[in-house]
């Protein structure tokens, strides 16, 4: 049985408070306490001790909150007390001030503690919905090793632009990995109506060609809903039939993909097609047909997108993709993808566009 899918992102979880927040109202008390010590007699430095339950509100919850406030009261009284002014009136104001402030202190705990819980569980409705567009890549598929990476350019986001899907069909294994024009949430919605299209049609359109018409027809409606007709987006896509010693590839407008074999690496020569969503549709017998890439043993398909290729450096040089990968040495798919997702970090840092990249390779 092929192994369980891995995802592709990390599970929604809570951020950890700074440990530096959590450490504020010890150091506002330690501070009250060393002014204590240092300060005339006469002078009780408990005032300090006033904004102690508002600072406590950013790094505890309500109760604790409103234990610190109980604390601080204790603490001033205590002080005062020992420099004999407990009874003055400045200091029953500050008193008076200091449970104001725990009211409003604890109050504004309950307030964020409300709010974190109500982000946390929007976020992880939102991580539910992305995985339902963007699925994990599956370890195997009829017959082919496969690892992908995906990495939005926005970290706070887990969709972007780029899409992938891999389904295991009567026809083979068909894979899609594209790119759509645009960012934000429009593109999102391309990517879902283009993932939706290929995961319907791939199991019942038995021409690879078709399959990718199908898709431009996909964005083209798309475009008509929304008014632009600027909407496009470049895909490659991929057919591999169990136990056979190549794969057949459309590329409509897509970066170029890539053979890892014997060493070498070398880009796949694809017919030059437009990118989905420019009416290229033309008479079947007009049309490029799939094509046909010679697999030798151990060799693995890499497909991309143009995050990996047009990343740059601090000086603006592009990622010098085949260059690096030349010097990997083995080629399974696993370790391209991650030796990929390490070094494009490390020579570009932070992404200015998504990245997608399916690595395939026969059993």
């Amino acid at each position: 049985m092929p192994a369980a899918p891995r995802p592709p992102h990390p599970a929604v979880e809570q951020p950890p408070t700074p440990g530096w927040v959590l450490w504020l109202p010890v150091i506002l008390l330690v501070l009250d306490l060393i002014a204590e010590a240092v300060v005339p007699d006469a002078v009780a430095a408990g005032f300090l001790l006033t904004a102690l339950p508002v600072v406590a509100a950013f790094s505890y919850g309500p109760v604790l909150t409103a234990t610190t406030t109980g604390g601080a009261l204790t603490l001033q009284i205590l002080l005062a007390l020992r420099a004999g002014h407990i009874n003055e009136q400045h200091h029953v104001w500050v008193y008076i001030a200091t449970a104001l402030s725990g009211v409003m202190g604890t109050a504004l705990s309950w307030q964020r503690t409300r709010q974190n819980r109500t982000l946390l569980q929007a976020r992880t409705v939102a991580e539910t919905l992305q995985r339902t567009v963007l699925r994990p890549v599956p370890d195997r598929a009829g017959g082919l090793r496969v690892a992908g990476l995906y990495r939005p350019a926005q970290a706070e986001v887990l969709v972007g632009g780029d899409l992938y899907e891999v389904c295991d069909t009567r026809f083979g294994v068909r894979v899609l990995l594209g790119d759509v024009r645009g960012k934000g949430l429009g593109a999102v919605r391309t990517v879902a109506d283009v993932l939706g299209a290929f995961r319907s049609a791939a199991h019942d359109t038995p021409d690879l060609v078709d399959l990718a018409d199908q898709l431009d027809r996909a964005v083209l409606r798309d475009a008509a809903d929304r008014g632009d007709d600027e909407l496009f987006a470049t895909a490659v896509l991929l057919q591999y039939r169990p136990g056979s010693d190549c794969v057949e590839i459309v590329n409509r407008g897509h970066t170029t993909p890539l053979l890892l074999a014997d060493g070498t690496i070398s880009p796949v020569s694809c017919a030059d097609e437009l990118p989905l969503g420019l009416a290229h549709l033309g008479p079947a017998d007009a049309r490029s047909k799939p094509t046909a890439v010679a697999l030798p043993p151990g060799a693995t398909v890499l497909l991309y997108t143009d995050g990996v290729s047009e990343a740059r450096d601090a000086a603006g040089s592009f990622y010098p993709l085949a260059a690096r990968l030349a010097a990997l040495g083995t080629a399974t798919p696993d370790r391209v993808v991650s030796f990929l997702a390490q070094d494009v970090h490390t020579f570009a840092g932070l992404l200015a566009d998504d990245l997608a990249l399916l690595a395939l390779t026969p059993e």
